[in-house]
C-alpha cells in the first residue's frame, strides 16, 4: 500500500460552495479554510474519482469492487462506510499559502461573477434572478490518496483522466480542471 499525491490544475474559475453567502456581495461562497485560502474537501474529492472510476471500469469492463475501495454508494438514510482509500482535503501547497498570507493578497484569490436569467418571451431579465456567486482563480491544489493497493494505483491513475470539471457552474465554463498523479512524492 502506498500514498498517491493528487494534482488538481485548474485552467477557468472554480467554485466549491461552502453554503454560505456574504449577503448583498454574493449569493454563494466558496469554501475557505481558517486563513481564508480555498481548499477542496477530501469527500467531494473522493465522490469525483468515485465515479471517474466507475465510467473507466465500465469503458473497459472491469469487474472491480468500488465499495471495498470508496464505501458504500450513498443514500439518504445510511451513514456510509469510508473503504479503504482515504482522500485528505486539497489545498494550496505549504510555500504558496504562506506566501499569500504573508503578503496579506488572500483576498486577490476570489472573484464575483454575476449572472441572471433572461426572459425567453421578452428578452428581458426575469424578477429576482440576479445571482452573485464567489469564484476562485484558476490554480493549483494538492491532495492525498492514502492506502492505494498497486492494481488500485494504475485505475486511478487512468480513471483520473475523465474527470475534466468540478464544482457548481460546470456546465458555464467553470471548473474547468485537470487532475494527475503527482510524480516524485508529495507536495
Amino acid at each position: 500500500m502506498k500514498d498517491l499525491t493528487i494534482k488538481i490544475e485548474f485552467f477557468s474559475p472554480w467554485h466549491c460552495g461552502s453554503g454560505l453567502s456574504a449577503g448583498a456581495d454574493a449569493d454563494s461562497l466558496v469554501i475557505k479554510d481558517i486563513n481564508g485560502l480555498p481548499f477542496i474537501p477530501g469527500k467531494t474529492i473522493k465522490g469525483l474519482i468515485r465515479e471517474a472510476v466507475e465510467d473507466y471500469a465500465a469503458l473497459r469492463g472491469l469487474d472491480m469492487d468500488l465499495e471495498k475501495a470508496f464505501g458504500k454508494a450513498a443514500t439518504a438514510e445510511e451513514a456510509l462506510p469510508s473503504g479503504t482509500l482515504f482522500f485528505t482535503n486539497a489545498t494550496l501547497k505549504e510555500d504558496e499559502a504562506k506566501s499569500i498570507l504573508s503578503n496579506h493578497v488572500e483576498d486577490l484569490l476570489y472573484i464575483n461573477k454575476v449572472a441572471t436569467a433572461i426572459d425567453e418571451k421578452n428578452g428581458i431579465t426575469q424578477e429576482h434572478s440576479l445571482r452573485t456567486i464567489e469564484t476562485t482563480i484558476p490554480c493549483t491544489l494538492y491532495g492525498t490518496i492514502l492506502y492505494v493497493d498497486d492494481d488500485m494505483e494504475s485505475v486511478l491513475e487512468s480513471a483520473l483522466g475523465f474527470i475534466k470539471h468540478m464544482g457548481t457552474g460546470r456546465n458555464r465554463g467553470l471548473g474547468r480542471c485537470k487532475f494527475s498523479i503527482e510524480k516524485g512524492g508529495k507536495a
